[in-house]
């Protein structure tokens, strides 16, 4: 099995010891936990704004889907924890 680095400055660096996504074997991808960060600036967005912060996490998504070369209609599962 093949595993390819997907990593984008469009997207909020991991917070941790891990990548934005993997692609596997050329047919999966997996995709880190995102938080709504801003990218160019690593604040956070919409504090107490779940709209906001939801909208930021969809668009870190979109970014990191993009450079993989996936969108996300390609999407097949999430999982979204509130707190």
């Amino acid at each position: 099995m093949t595993r390819k680095i997907i990593q984008t400055d469009h997207a909020p660096a991991p917070v941790g010891p891990y990548n934005q996504a993997i692609a596997a074997s050329g047919q999966l991808l997996f995709v880190s936990g995102q938080i709504p960060l801003d990218p160019a600036t690593g604040s956070l967005i919409g504090d107490g704004d779940i709209g906001a912060q939801t909208q930021q996490v969809l668009t870190n998504l979109e970014a990191i889907l993009t450079t993989a070369g996936a969108t996300l209609d390609d999407v097949v599962k999430t999982t979204v924890f509130l707190a």
